[in-house]
């Protein structure tokens, strides 16, 4: 007897043992081959109606920097979050790997998740510090495990080894925390659910990130789906504090009539039916329990998109709506061993011509499965708003010129009618004697001021260019990542 439990232990530590090899070799091939799935983002946009929703868009633009935070029990095996679960040819496992013990070992990570050292004050004073003014919290990813006391399931963080914790609702203690720093909190939710048996009915194979069944065959399954999501968002809306963003992901869950060409483009399966979940019903209670809540229904174009929100890259040229570019520190939205993060120069050149093109930064970390962000993530942040600090004026509360940019140098707008012109500096090089651009230039006898000290500088006019020459003491200083100046613009 003892022999056979000997071969019973050794038998399942196998099997933990190649599902964990199969895991992490999983890891690097899904990440490499995420980069080219990012989500899409619409190229339509349509102004809200709603005055209080106007009003908190124009609120939330002037606020230009945020924070998102990908953390479920993902975090726990230091995977991509959810997808690695989805069968699609670009995620790629081991040829001898099985899909259904993937599934199940990656459903009992929620048995090990168990982050006793969770600290939303860290995350939130990280973030106070980058000079972020909002955040978005996932508070359920495509997985379908829930980051808060949800009554719709049982798959949950309160429903396992955290549970008796007294930060267990982990959703209410993020937005407290955030919330407490005086950020605009924003609720991340996957209109998809694959641990849901309403969406991926377990009657039926999981061939990829759509429901896994006829809607139109089978619409008391799809209703009960729907009235799961109307609960689980009304829960959000009403039990955990004042929200002012509601981030809705998944964008194939959808009505069937809102598939255009640029949703054929993104390479999935399009099913023949409608995964309609009544998104008017959803606003509507939104609105109510929070009024003004800004909706971002991703990639469905209407009156809930009401900014948009294109995935790791910056468009082109500046847009003239709403819009929000989400990008990483890293190479990955949630916690991965051995993360590469960008450089502070780096994350202030992209925040700044994302706002000089009119959008706004919402910069993913990714927590550890202890729940704390770790010592060179936070020194990141730090550095970003050291600089933020220096030369913020030029960033928050700007709107874009109509000629945005020269070379390297970036232009921005304040309300008052102020201009700011933004040099980048290459990392590693030295602060020049002087820098010049085009364009934008300062109004004669204008006053040119260096937003890092508020000191004014000479400057001259050659031509069409102007001209600014740079302090000997400003030149002496290290690892600069960029030169930010005010001036009352010509024509003003």
């Amino acid at each position: 007897m003892n022999g056979f439990r000997k071969y019973l232990a050794y038998f399942f530590f196998g099997r933990f043992l190649i599902a964990t090899m199969t895991c992490l070799a999983l890891m690097s091939s899904v990440h490499a081959s995420f980069a080219q799935h990012a989500h899409p983002t619409s190229t339509q946009y349509q102004w809200p109606a709603d005055p209080l929703v106007r009003e908190k868009l124009d609120q939330w633009q002037d606020l230009k920097f945020g924070m998102i935070i990908h953390w479920g029990i993902y975090a726990e095996a230091g995977i991509i979050e959810s997808w690695s679960i989805c069968s699609e040819d670009w995620i790629t496992r081991d040829s001898t790997s099985d899909y259904g013990d993937y599934k199940k070992w990656y459903w009992g990570l929620s048995n090990r998740f168990n982050p006793i050292k969770f600290d939303p004050d860290q995350w939130a004073r990280a973030a106070k510090a980058a000079g972020m003014r909002y955040m978005v919290f996932t508070t359920k990813h495509h997985d379908g495990f829930n980051m808060f006391d949800t009554r719709e399931s049982d798959f949950k963080i309160t429903n396992g080894p955290f549970g008796t914790h007294p930060k267990s609702n982990v959703a209410f203690h993020v937005f407290d925390a955030f919330r407490r720093q005086g950020m605009m909190i924003g609720a991340y939710y996957s209109k998809p659910d694959w641990h849901n048996e309403h969406y991926w009915w377990p009657l039926y194979a999981t061939p990829d990130r759509n429901n896994n069944y006829d809607i139109r065959k089978n619409p008391w399954r799809w209703h009960q789906f729907k009235q799961f999501t109307f609960n689980q968002i009304s829960e959000l809306m009403s039990d955990y504090g004042r929200v002012d963003i509601l981030w809705l992901d998944g964008g194939w869950v959808r009505p069937l009539e809102t598939v255009n060409d640029e949703v054929r483009s993104w390479g999935a399966r399009i099913p023949e039916w409608s995964q309609d979940i009544d998104l008017p019903k959803i606003a509507g209670m939104a609105r109510a329990k929070q009024p003004g809540v800004l909706i971002v229904d991703r990639t469905v174009h209407g009156m809930y998109e009401n900014y948009l929100t294109p995935e790791q890259n910056i468009p082109k040229d500046k847009l003239d709506h709403p819009w929000e570019s989400c990008m990483t520190l890293g190479n990955a939205w949630s916690h991965v061993p051995h993360e590469n993060f960008k450089s502070a120069t780096r994350v202030i050149h992209i925040l700044t011509e994302i706002v000089a093109k009119g959008g706004s930064l919402l910069l993913g970390v990714g927590p550890d499965p202890k729940g704390l962000l770790s010592e060179i993530q936070i020194e990141r942040l730090a550095e970003i708003g050291l600089w933020l600090k220096a030369n913020g004026q030029a960033i928050y509360s700007t709107r874009p010129l109509p000629v945005y940019r020269d070379g390297n140098t970036f232009f921005t707008r304040g309300k008052d009618g102020s201009a700011f012109a933004i040099v980048l500096l290459d990392e590693g090089t030295t602060i020049p004697s002087e820098v010049s651009w085009k364009f934008n230039v300062p109004a004669k006898n204008a006053t040119v001021k260096l937003l890092m000290n508020g000191k004014s500088l000479k400057w001259k006019r050659e031509g069409d260019a102007v001209k600014v020459l740079i302090p000997a003491d400003v030149q002496q200083l290290k690892k600069y990542p960029a030169l930010a100046f005010s001036f009352t613009p010509e024509g003003k």
